[in-house]
């Protein structure tokens, strides 16, 4: 006779076996990559197919070129982004013109004055040539998407850009704003617009959108007490002030001053 409590003993722990192999198939294997291989594969159309497509793109093609070579003005020399230790030509040119450009937009809107320009030198990506000034220029220059943003801040932050220019050792774009770095590498003697700095005053600084979000370590605007998009773009700025005026003007004057 069968002996019923054995086969039910013998029954559980095989399908306590059973379970367990199951669990351990079916847990997390963890995979590392060996290899990996690719090929190239050719795209290719016949000279029909280039043509048709040639055909179709060129009509837009010569009107782009026509609309990026309109000449806007001309620059009597050189404005390159590298020659100046503290400020260069399109630095000056470019500070100013965004601050003229933006005070404009922003007086319309807000009925308050932009005090202060600050760029950054890495945001400039050509020079201004000798000779035409073209659409294609102010591409070249700004070839990103950038727009103007004006940043309120208190005296207290316009003491750190001044220190951050300092510490930076770069000609970034400045307007509206002078200071001397004195014997111990410090700023003294900031002024705005001609004035002494007041740190209690609200001071209007336009920026790109970029800057205003800290980018280049420009943390000081993270502390805006309000902050204005004028949905401006900086090549815009650019393109607009070359279409008013006939000769490019060399600015030369100082802003940092050193002793």
């Amino acid at each position: 006779m069968v002996n019923l409590k054995k086969y039910n003993a013998f029954s559980l722990h095989f399908v306590l076996f059973l379970t367990f192999l199951v669990f351990s198939s079916c847990g997390s294997k963890k995979y590392d990559v060996t290899k990996i291989e690719g090929k190239q594969i050719k795209i290719t159309t016949g000279i029909s197919e280039t043509a048709e497509i040639e055909t179709f793109i060129k009509p837009y093609r010569e009107n782009l070129d026509k609309d990026m070579n309109t000449v806007l003005a001309y620059a009597p020399e050189t404005l390159d982004k590298s020659k100046g230790e503290w400020q260069t030509t399109i630095g000056n040119l470019m500070a100013d013109v965004t601050l003229q450009k933006s005070n404009y937009v922003f007086e319309k809107r807000e009925q308050k004055r932009i005090d202060i320009c600050l760029l950054n030198h890495g945001g400039i990506r050509a020079m201004i040539p000798k000779g035409n000034v073209t659409t294609r220029t102010a591409f070249e220059i700004m070839p990103f998407e950038n727009s103007v943003i004006v940043i309120a801040l208190k005296g207290n932050q316009i003491q750190e850009i001044a220190d951050y220019i300092i510490k930076e050792k770069k000609p970034h774009p400045l307007s509206g704003m002078t200071f001397t770095i004195d014997k111990t590498n410090l700023a003294k003697d900031i002024k705005v617009e001609g004035k002494p700095l007041e740190n209690e005053t609200i001071y209007y600084v336009a920026t790109s959108d970029y800057l205003a979000n800290g980018g280049d370590n420009m943390l000081f605007f993270k502390k805006a007490v309000a902050k204005y998009d004028l949905d401006y773009k900086l090549r815009n700025v650019l393109i607009d002030y070359f279409k008013e005026v006939d000769t490019i003007p060399i600015i030369t004057d100082k802003r940092i001053f050193k002793e």
